[in-house]
């Protein structure tokens, strides 16, 4: 179990670490130069990330909040209510990132190209939406969430070395799975349309282009690369999300605590923000010029 952990803490350690530099570039892009629309998406979805790990379980924050003397009820509460605001705001911004791309790719003459110039004027706003959701709609559970006893209570489950989720009422909880669900199938559902769409546009693009333009003019498109990260991060994220919903959905209708399995659990949902800022990073060549940028410049200095 020990070293389960620590495959938990490194995974963790490289996601941080991953996410910290995205964020940093994206903060220099944003500050410096011309962003794109989808640079402001992603820099909102990599500190979600961070967050994300920063108070996921018995990861780093909570280590932090041992080390002070912080009430164990009022711990678990803020770590639980944080952890779940994250993980709402992580599928939202990753619907959003593939909205807002399928509508960008989109032939001038269709229906979404309509909302091109609208989703851009209105980014703030729905922004604020989606947190304004997220932090509503995340608190509904807190009263549940209180610090673990070692009392033998049936009604108490244990969910992380400090923290215990209380039994619902079974008509709440059956209700709060009802809309999770509603939600989250709606949001994947969008999610996985436009995936399907911005993959119709690209062949389309394709064949349509193909003997006007070379294949490697095709390959190097800063548009076409954009359009398939996004796309390998929806599907990673789809396929992730439905893993961890039926782990989750088994744990808490049965009533079953494991450790393995919650740590399991732990290692599917932070797959997700440790993979997809090196997939980012990989694809995205203003990176690696600002990196070569910096280099020169150093070179340079040193000479001097």
């Amino acid at each position: 179990m020990s070293s389960f952990k620590n495959i938990l803490y490194f995974q963790a350690g490289i996601g941080v670490l991953a996410n910290m530099s995205l964020l940093c570039f994206y903060i220099f892009i944003i500050l410096g130069h011309r962003p794109k629309p989808t640079d402001l998406i992603s820099c909102q979805l990599t500190f979600i990330h961070i967050m994300m790990f920063l108070t996921g379980g018995d990861i780093f924050l909570t280590d932090i909040f041992e080390s002070l003397n912080v009430n164990n009820d009022f711990k678990c509460k803020a770590t639980f209510y944080i952890s779940r605001v994250m993980r709402v705001l992580s599928i939202c911004t990753t619907y959003l990132l593939s909205v807002f791309q399928a509508v960008t790719i989109s032939p001038r003459t269709s229906l979404l190209a309509k909302f091109k110039q609208k989703l851009k004027k209105y980014m703030i706003h729905v922004f604020f939406c989606i947190w304004s959701f997220s932090l509503s709609y995340s608190g509904s559970r807190i009263y549940y969430v209180r610090g673990f006893t070692n009392a033998s209570e049936i009604d108490q489950m244990q969910v992380t070395k400090s923290c215990s989720i209380f039994r619902m009422n079974s008509i709440i909880r059956i209700f709060i799975f009802t809309v999770t669900t509603s939600r989250d199938v709606f949001l994947v559902g969008v999610m996985l349309s436009t995936s399907a769409y911005m993959v119709i546009i690209l062949y389309r693009h394709q064949r349509q282009y193909k003997y006007l333009h070379s294949i490697s003019h095709l390959r190097t498109s800063p548009e076409k690369r954009a359009t398939q990260t996004i796309l390998l991060l929806v599907i990673f994220f789809v396929v992730m999300y439905w893993v961890d919903f039926i782990i989750s959905s088994t744990s808490v209708l049965l009533w079953m605590y494991d450790p393995v399995f919650l740590s399991v659990q732990k290692f599917v949902v932070y797959a997700y923000p440790t993979i997809s800022p090196l997939v980012q990073i990989s694809s995205d060549n203003r990176i690696t010029i600002m990196l070569k940028l910096m280099h020169s410049k150093h070179q340079q200095k040193f000479v001097k």
